[in-house]
């Protein structure tokens, strides 16, 4: 019963995780695509904006893969962990609930990831389980990583907007300029 549950755990977060970079790469499932996502990255701080969506896509999917196959356990669930630590702080102005887009889902997605990085994979994968050793020290450089991009985050101040050329401000009164004058 234990196996099939953390079988059916790993499915649901890793089947998540690849959905969530459709999202971000293809715009499916209802998400902004790549280039739209870009310009989020950035205005929070991550430049360059389309490299830093496509290391995100790459470690959700990379991720979710690794935790629904089992290979090289803890490694897929301790790269979701990371990856949802940096969009939990993404979201962290927004309040606690998803409906606000705020940090429930990316925490829900962390606390699922990190118990399946402690309890194991179960029976039912494939390929081994990584040395103990290694995991910590894939955990530590994770961690750093994951840290480094949340304090670029917290840390960043945004672009300054672009001046608004003299001829686009309305007339005194807010009346606008007739056309074709």
């Amino acid at each position: 019963m234990r196996d099939a549950a953390l079988l059916g755990a790993r499915l649901l977060l890793g089947g998540y995780m690849g959905i969530h970079a459709s999202q971000k790469l293809l715009g499916k499932f209802h998400g902004p695509g790549l280039e739209v996502i870009s310009g989020v990255f950035e205005d929070n701080g991550l430049y360059p904006g389309r490299e830093m969506a496509l290391a995100a896509s790459a470690t959700e999917i990379a991720g979710g893969v690794l935790t629904i196959t089992g290979i090289a356990d803890p490694v897929g669930p301790l790269a979701v962990a990371g990856a949802m630590a940096v969009a939990a702080a993404f979201n962290r102005e927004r309040g606690l609930m998803a409906q606000r887009n705020g940090v429930e889902l990316p925490v829900v997605y962390a606390t699922l990831a990190l118990t399946l990085a402690a309890t194991g994979a179960g029976k039912y994968k494939i390929g081994p389980t990584i040395p103990g050793r290694l995991a910590a020290v894939g955990a530590l450089v994770g961690g750093v990583a994951a840290g480094a991009l949340i304090a670029k985050m917290v840390t960043s101040k945004p672009a300054p907007a672009e001046p608004v050329p003299a001829e686009a401000v309305p007339a005194e009164g807010g009346a606008e300029p007739p056309a074709g004058s």
